[in-house]
C-alpha cells in the first residue's frame, strides 16, 4: 500500500520539520515500539538519513523537527538541551481556566519510577492563555453543562507529558488524555461530538540555525472549540 507523503513545513540542507499525524511514534524505544515510526516514513520520503532532535507524544499531532545531518542534530539538541527552543500547543482542556498564567510544578520522569536510588523531580514550567471558550448544554457526570476552553501553552522545559500533567494538575485535563483526563468528557467527545483523540497540537517552533539565523515554523492550527447550539 502506498503511504501518503508527510507535510513538509519547511525543508532546507540541515533540517525538515513536518506536521507529525496523531497517533504515529516518533521513532521506536522502549516505550513504544509498534507501528511504523515517522523517522523511518520521513527518511524514504527524503531518500536520506534523518536524525531526531525532540520528540512528540504518539497521541499529539503538529510540528516536529528532524536534522538532515550530525552537525545540526547536535546543534539543535544543544537548544533542547538549554531551553531555549521556543514551543507552542494548542489544547482543549475540561472548565475555564485563568486567562493565563504559569504552572511550576517539578515532574518524575515516568521511566525512572521505581528507581533505587528514587529519582528527584525535575523543574517543570508552562505558561498558559486562553483563547477561547465554550459552554454546551450537554450534561455530563453531575453537571447539566460542560464547559471546555481553548488554551495555548508555551513549555519552559521539556519533560515528559509535561503539557498533559501540568494542566491535570490545574484540574483543566486535556480533552481525549487517557492517562491524566477525564474519561467521562472523552467519552462524551468520542461518542457525543464525535472526536475522538487527544486535543493536543503543537503549532509552532523557533529555533536558531547553524549560521544564527532564526527559523520559525508553523503549522495550521486545526484544534478549534465545538459550536454551541
Amino acid at each position: 500500500m502506498t503511504r501518503p507523503p508527510l507535510t513538509l513545513l519547511h525543508h532546507c540542507s540541515r533540517f525538515a520539520v513536518v506536521d507529525k499525524p496523531a497517533g504515529m511514534i516518533v521513532h521506536r524505544s522502549g516505550w513504544c515500539d509498534d507501528g511504523e515510526p515517522v523517522l523511518q516514513w520521513l527518511r524514504d520520503q527524503l531518500g536520506q538519513h534523518v536524525y531526531p532532535v525532540h520528540r512528540l507524544d504518539r497521541a499529539t499531532s503538529g510540528v516536529l523537527v528532524f536534522a538532515l545531518d550530525p552537525e545540526a542534530a547536535r546543534h539543535l539538541g544543544e537548544q533542547f538541551a538549554a531551553h531555549t527552543v521556543d514551543k507552542r500547543y494548542l489544547a482543549v482542556v475540561r472548565g475555564w481556566p485563568a486567562e493565563q498564567g504559569v504552572v511550576d510544578s517539578p515532574l518524575i520522569d515516568p521511566s525512572s519510577v521505581g528507581r533505587d536510588p528514587p529519582v528527584p523531580p525535575q523543574s517543570a514550567v508552562t505558561d498558559f492563555w486562553r483563547r477561547g471558550t465554550v459552554e454546551l448544554p450537554i450534561a455530563v457526570g453531575r453537571y447539566a453543562t460542560a464547559r471546555y476552553a481553548l488554551m495555548e501553552a508555551r513549555p519552559r522545559s521539556g519533560r515528559t507529558h509535561q503539557i498533559r500533567r501540568h494542566f491535570g494538575h490545574l484540574r483543566h485535563p486535556i480533552v481525549g488524555d487517557v492517562c491524566y483526563g477525564d474519561g467521562r468528557h472523552n467519552r462524551m467527545w468520542r461518542e457525543v461530538l464525535g472526536r475522538p483523540g487527544l486535543m493536543l497540537r503543537a503549532v509552532s517552533i523557533r529555533f536558531v540555525d547553524i549560521d544564527g539565523t532564526p527559523v520559525e515554523v508553523t503549522a495550521p492550527p486545526q484544534l478549534v472549540l465545538p459550536v454551541a447550539p
